[in-house]
């Protein structure tokens, strides 16, 4: 059948799969529960009849609050199908984020998970005057009703013949959800989405030659617009998707159901880089040696033009060393998409090496949420690109090399917010992304910084501090870093360590770790970073050099505030915070 609205991809895979051991997957009480793509469209229908019976009607809003779960997708489908807008919402948002979406998206119902949630949302129910049906998924003990007791009312009131007509009704360019941006600055934007928009990114990313296999594991958030792409993807592939317990757990669920695909964002995948390195340093003169020249040996691989020399090496170290690295990972991925922000050369480099070939895109909400996307064939991939455009996406760089892009991807609008649509989408249709980047001489697309973080300082000099932070994050020594200096004589920065690092550093070194306000300020640790800052200055010219810095005890994590969902920085949040270490940097 063809697939022209997301609900469709249900009875495609009904269709074209009917005999997949799991559609969805998800781990309770220790066990791994599993469901079919009949119950998947069983339990999907009744939610909807459900929400017929309490007055849902099209158009009206429904959020989620939840983390990755087969239900997640049950209620998504479920909403979209009865012609009602799915607005998935982060759980790690601030209590004035969710007071700003409710509010502004004029949520008629909502499914909230969690005891910690609900009370993080209980106070501001009464404030949002459209909300009419509040459920939970299985705290049968709190005040409010759960979703079986949905599912329940949906099997009691089945209405198979109305629900046809409404799908039917239903064109691909009507508005199918609002994702509202997390953003680094102000309050989030909501982004709307059509059926068109996210259908056409499946069908062209299924056309890019890539070797789909039939389990993927997915445990990035299903409210961002890049892993819920996936897993539609996923599902129109007819691939089983197991959602993993916990980013804790991840190891442990690869192991045990063996995935061939998932989608990841560079820090994680810099995390296993650092613990795979840290691991070797336990290990005795000769075999350390070994293992810390299969790192280095890693670090060198290229897609294309690498010499006899190196493959050899690659091939022993191998053998030696990168086939125990993918038994205790999981070792057997085919394709690992990376994305939500730029991943290091030689990271990328390190992960194809080892058997878990890194593919890089690059897009935003905005752009359902596909730009370009490495492939395979012929000047598909190059690490330190993002690929070339998708099919149906024109891209060409505007003023300042600003990076915009124009065809099927592009959303329809801000939600209630036409004068700030007009800001980004040009007449002719071009979206304008803020990003800045280059193209390679075979079409690859390099993203280089964003437009509005590049500052002058006081003697006219252009500063990218993206390009900064990102060579100094190379650094195991150095979790997360702001470089700043905005009509300053110089850049500075402030930068927090990556602790974890920090702690067997010293550990080696027979320093005796307290808490990390009295370790930031050790004479050697002072000296240490002191040697790694001027190591990574020398990458660059004199007036992008960081002259001053500051370490800072804080870990900068989502939960915080300090990163975005994707692990963005908080620029402003960041500013904000340290506004007096700042002044006193550039006293």
């Amino acid at each position: 059948m063809e697939v022209t609205r997301l609900f469709d991809l249900l009875d495609n895979y009904l269709e074209r799969y009917p005999n997949q051991e799991a559609a969805l997957a998800c781990k309770r009480n220790g066990a791994w529960v599993k469901f079919s793509i009949q119950q998947y469209i069983e339990l999907t229908n009744n939610i909807s009849y459900g929400m017929l019976k309490l007055g849902i009607k099209p158009g009206d809003k429904v959020g989620i609050v939840s983390g990755n779960r087969p239900e997640w997708n049950m209620i998504d489908f479920a909403t979209m199908q009865i012609g009602a807008i799915s607005i998935p919402i982060y759980p790690t948002i601030s209590q004035d984020d969710y007071r700003h979406i409710l509010n502004h998206a004029e949520m008629k119902m909502i499914f909230i998970e969690g005891k910690e949630l609900r009370n993080k949302l209980q106070p501001i129910m009464p404030e949002v005057k459209t909300l009419k049906e509040i459920y939970t998924f299985n705290e049968q003990g709190s005040e409010y009703r759960f979703l079986d007791q949905l599912i329940e009312l949906g099997k009691e009131n089945p209405e198979p013949e109305k629900l046809s007509k409404i799908k039917a009704e239903i064109k691909p360019d009507d508005l199918a959800t609002i994702i509202y941006t997390s953003g680094t600055t102000g309050y989030p934007k909501g982004v709307m989405l059509s059926h068109s928009n996210i259908v056409n990114q499946i069908k062209n990313l299924e056309m890019t030659p890539a070797k789909w296999s039939k389990t993927a594991l997915s445990f990035l958030p299903l409210c961002h617009a890049y892993e819920r792409m996936l897993v539609y993807l996923y599902q129109y592939l007819g691939m089983s998707v197991y959602y993993a317990e916990s980013l804790a757990t991840i190891a442990e669920n690869i192991k045990e159901i063996n995935p061939t695909m998932m989608s990841a964002v560079p820090r994680l995948l810099e995390k296993i880089y650092d613990k795979l390195f840290l691991s070797g340093k336990k290990l005795p003169f000769v075999q350390r040696k070994l293992y810390y020249w299969a790192f280095s040996v890693a670090t060198k691989y290229q897609l294309d033009g690498m010499g006899w020399g190196l493959k050899t090496q690659l091939k022993l170290a191998d053998k030696l060393i990168y086939s125990k690295w993918r038994a205790a990972i999981g070792g057997n991925f085919d394709i690992v998409v990376s994305g939500g922000s730029a991943i290091q050369p030689h990271i990328a480099s390190f992960f194809s090496a080892i058997g878990m070939p890194v593919f890089e895109g690059y897009g935003l909400s905005e752009t359902s949420p596909v730009i370009a996307v490495s492939q395979r064939g012929k000047h598909g991939r190059k690490f330190g690109t993002v690929g070339p455009p998708l099919p149906g996406v024109e891209v060409k760089l505007g003023e300042r090399n600003e990076i915009i892009c124009r065809g099927h991807n592009v959303m329809l609008g801000y939600y209630k917010d036409p004068e700030l649509t007009a800001e980004v989408i040009d007449k002719d249709g071009w979206l304008h992304t803020g990003d800045i980047g280059k193209f390679t001489p075979e079409g690859q697309l390099i993203i280089t910084g964003r437009l509005k973080s590049i500052f002058k300082t006081s003697f006219g000099k252009y500063v990218n501090p993206q390009a900064v932070e990102s060579k100094f994050t190379e650094s195991p020594l150095i979790e997360n870093m702001i470089v700043l200096g905005e009509n300053k004589k110089f850049a500075a920065a402030l930068i927090s360590p990556d602790f974890a690092y920090l702690k067997s550093w010293c550990g080696q070194h027979k320093i005796k770790y307290s808490t990390n306000e009295e370790m930031i300020e050790h004479p050697e640790i002072i000296k240490r970073y002191q040697e790694e800052v001027k190591a990574y200055n020398k990458f660059f010219g004199d007036f992008e050099q960081v002259k001053r810095y500051q370490l800072v005890p804080e870990e900068w994590t989502a939960s915080a505030g300090f990163l975005s969902p994707t692990l963005k920085i908080k620029r402003n949040v960041i500013e904000k915070h340290y506004a007096e270490r700042i002044e006193k940097l550039f006293a």
